[in-house]
């Protein structure tokens, strides 16, 4: 089950305009200016099936370019709350196995698509801090690291690192006020100036509630700063309510999200103890089995909350020898 920060970054950047916002802050200016944006669409599930998806917050973009390119020019977009040495990998492993899907669908194609991976890092603990190349993840023997590197996959993802961003370059880049409400709150949504900045920002919330579907865009931040933030940040998002929409329409809301926050939060707790479950037996068939469980592995069976993963998981684990066996990109 997605928590709270996948369920947010998916809300707000599935919308193309969101989207395009984004990319055209991250994206080099020659991608940007041959993309044809109105074309630019969110891919569906059935292209980022369960097995390829990561998280539930990874999105998949498809762009046409301009001047009639008849290729896709694909962007994935995968946000981070947390700094992960082996993004690098993980991405690379994430293309590769795009590109192998895109070709079982189109098999009388000479070449592939562009793929262009985009990481956007909002995490608590400073800048992001692991490799951006796949090459910089190997170890070379000697002093001649050049020629090695020659040798091996070359591959680099792009990053917007939103806690690296000052908060007037991000309320300055274009966009809609959705977007650029959305980089603050994640920007500062886990640091304690948070509670401080939110009434500033009090303009980007009127324009978001007066914009199309606004008030349940509203009520997405005002969800999502609820679950995530302490007593000073419901007291700030209160305020700031207060102020777009009145005293009696937040008192209205305040009491229907909070109502709908412990209906939500006792569903989670029910689906978690489920996933944790299935995750535990995983670990004890293997455990019996004679295989070998380092530190990584067991975080990644106990934290994952895919249902059908740890099915499948489960599935190989019955006859498992190795680790491999059971995750392949884990032991790898």
């Amino acid at each position: 089950m997605p928590g709270p920060h996948d369920t947010f970054v998916r809300h707000t950047f599935d919308h193309p305009e969101n989207a395009a916002a984004e990319l055209r802050a991250v994206l080099p200016e020659h991608v940007v200016s041959q993309v044809d944006w109105p074309s630019l669409r969110v891919e569906s599930s059935s292209v980022v099936d369960s097995d390829l998806r990561e998280t539930e917050s990874d999105l998949l973009f498809s762009a046409r370019l301009r001047g009639g390119h008849p290729l896709l020019l694909y962007v994935l977009l995968e946000h981070q709350s947390s700094v992960d040495r082996w993004m690098a990998l993980r991405m690379l492993r994430y293309v590769v196995r795009l590109l192998e899907r895109w070709r079982q669908h189109h098999l009388d194609s000479t070449t592939l698509p562009l793929i262009i991976p985009l990481v956007m890092y909002h995490g608590p603990n400073g800048a992001w801090t692991a490799p951006r190349r796949v090459e910089d993840l190997f170890e070379f023997p000697g002093a001649a690291h050049e020629q090695w590197r020659a040798l091996v996959p070359r591959f680099e993802y792009l990053l917007d690192d939103l806690t690296a961003r000052r908060e007037e370059a991000l309320k300055a880049r274009p966009g809609p006020p959705m977007a650029r409400l959305a980089w603050l709150v994640l920007r500062y949504g886990r640091s304690e100036e948070l509670a401080r900045r939110l009434p500033e920002w009090v303009a980007l919330f009127a324009q978001v509630q007066a914009g199309p579907e606004g008030d349940s865009h509203l009520a997405v931040f005002i969800q999502y700063l609820l679950l995530t933030g302490d007593q000073a940040v419901h007291a700030a998002a209160g305020q700031v309510l207060n102020w777009v929409v009145g005293r009696q329409r937040t008192e209205e809301l305040m009491r229907s999200y909070g109502e709908e926050l412990m209906e939500k939060g006792r569903q989670e707790g029910l689906a978690q103890g489920v996933t944790r479950g299935r995750a535990e037996y995983i670990l004890r068939i293997l455990t019996a089995r004679g295989v070998h469980l380092d530190k990584q592995a067991r975080q990644r069976i106990l934290t994952c909350t895919d249902v059908a993963t740890l099915d499948r998981w489960f599935d190989k684990s019955l006859n498992a020898t190795t680790l491999a066996d059971v995750l392949d990109e884990m032991a790898q």
